[in-house]
């Protein structure tokens, strides 16, 4: 049964729990059972439930995280370093392959599908002691930003079941909204963990392209991106540092692994610049007020915060991206599900659809021109500031089974395509830089809303000082008393 102390164990952060596990306060398995309890009581079915996993790993985790318990009472006495995440659960997403279990990707094409090996995240994860307790949900192929699926039924987002957690990691924010898990694995390949993190009130994370290692061949996607995903900026931080690196399998991976990113250093001094329509992006009203009482927030911490023209359109944008997707990802998916194409869910059918017609207006070359103007737009807004500010959506909440096959309305303009509901996918084009969703509050409909922080190329540690920096200052916490589960 859950209780009060029950639940506050299962929102521990990482930094948290690790800190009492390391003192033997606090045993692994005690806030494992924490979350298990959360999630018998509130994950629910599929049709109306959180619905956040495609399969739960209890039996596996928990002689795990009585093992962990065992090595930091062993620690204590001989002096060792654990692990980095020993203990800690981690709810992964369902692309992210573990050997000899399902690999479906929500297809029915998939159906049955097994993983031959540990993707390179998943064994990072295993290797620095993480506990993977749970698996998490995702719309077909990752291709929404929605998360519901004919396979998987439809996830909803613990501030509000009628919502949407976003997608495409909707699994992954859902489940730490929910206080199911302490880390989570996302991918991103144009806004996919940074919108859950913002419709969900937690925090994620998209690194410099190569950064974390990915699973050929879509790894060489140079717009894609796996991350983590957490409830705190540290604790993203800490996951990033474990799933970062060089790795044998991708070719495209740099850097060293297990690399603390620093976190500490304040924004006296910095200069931040703001946008808060990236060009014409037709923003909420919440949204603006929430996006500007962070920049106030920061100006009063010492930051010297600057507006920032770009001059983009949503349209521009739009065409950039499905151009790119006509030529890798379209293609891909169309492969994937080929022969079964009548079972799948309407927004795959349009995903392919649009990114095969703008491989027909755009040869691939066109794409690169393409992408490169937005990134030298974007290089001239952020001459002489040290990161940029943006909302995550121009739009306050998704409805949880919505297709938007129609487009979508926000701030009293009809758009096209609901992939121009968010202000993520530009830094997906520009994808050397890295891009932080935090929290920035609510919405009237108790949806949280969020913010990017956007770094120059490779500058991780600028990009969470600052997000650090607005994490403090917002001081948006989740607490159980304020999810409606």
């Amino acid at each position: 049964m859950e209780t009060t102390s029950t639940t506050e164990l299962a929102y521990l952060s990482a930094t948290e729990a690790l800190a009492a596990f390391r003192r033997l306060e606090l045993s692994p398995l005690e806030v494992l059972e924490a979350q298990i309890a959360r999630i018998e009581a509130h994950n629910g079915d599929r049709a109306t439930g959180i619905n956040a996993f495609t399969e739960m790993l209890f039996d596996e985790a928990r002689p795990a995280a009585r093992h962990a318990a065992d090595t930091y009472a062993r620690c204590a006495r001989t002096g060792e370093t654990p692990p980095a995440l020993l203990g800690l659960s981690v709810a992964t997403k369902e692309k992210h392959g573990i050997a000899g279990r399902l690999l479906e990707q929500g297809l029915v094409a998939k159906r049955g599908q097994l993983a031959q090996h540990d993707h390179p995240v998943v064994e990072r994860i295993k290797s620095a002691g993480g506990i993977i307790h749970a698996r998490t949900t995702s719309p077909e192929f990752s291709c929404a930003t929605v998360t519901h699926s004919p396979m998987w039924g439809v996830t909803r987002n613990p501030w509000n079941p009628q919502t949407s957690p976003g997608g495409s990691s909707g699994g992954a924010g859902a489940a730490l909204a929910a206080g199911f898990a302490t880390l989570a694995t996302a991918s991103d390949i144009a806004g996919s963990t940074r919108i859950p993190a913002g419709f969900t009130g937690t925090v994620g994370y998209k690194a410099p392209y190569g950064r974390i290692p990915g699973l050929p061949p879509l790894a060489a996607d140079w717009y894609r991106g796996d991350g983590p995903m957490g409830r705190t900026v540290a604790d993203v931080a800490l996951l990033s540092s474990v799933m970062s690196g060089r790795h044998p399998v991708d070719h495209g991976s740099w850097g060293p692994n297990g690399q603390p990113i620093p976190l500490h250093g304040g924004v006296e001094s910095l200069r931040i610049g703001l946008s808060v329509r990236l060009g014409d992006f037709p923003v909420a009203p919440e949204i603006v007020e929430n996006t500007h009482a962070v920049a106030a927030a920061l100006t009063a911490a010492g930051a010297d915060v600057v507006d920032v023209e770009l001059p983009w359109t949503t349209v521009m944008i739009r065409e950039t991206i499905f151009a790119h997707f006509g030529h890798i990802l379209g293609p891909a998916v169309a492969r994937e599900t080929a022969g079964t194409e009548d079972q799948l869910a309407a927004y795959t059918r349009r995903f392919v659809a649009d990114a095969a017609a703008a491989a027909q207006r755009h040869t691939l070359v066109d794409s690169l021109a393409m992408d490169a103007r937005l990134q030298a737009d974007l290089a001239t807004a952020m001459r002489g500031i040290d990161v940029l500010l943006c909302p995550t959506s121009a739009v306050t909440s998704l409805q949880a089974d919505g297709d938007y096959l129609d487009g979508i309305d926000t701030a009293g303009r009809h758009l096209e395509h609901y992939w121009e509901g968010h202000l993520t996918s530009p830094f997906n084009v520009a994808n050397h830089c890295p891009a932080l969703s935090v929290p920035s509050g609510l919405s009237a409909e108790g949806v949280p809303t969020g913010v990017q922080v956007v770094g120059h190329p490779h500058d991780e540690a600028m990009t969470f000082r600052v997000a650090q920096a607005v994490e403090t200052l917002v001081g948006f916490e989740i607490e159980a008393g304020n999810l409606r589960v």
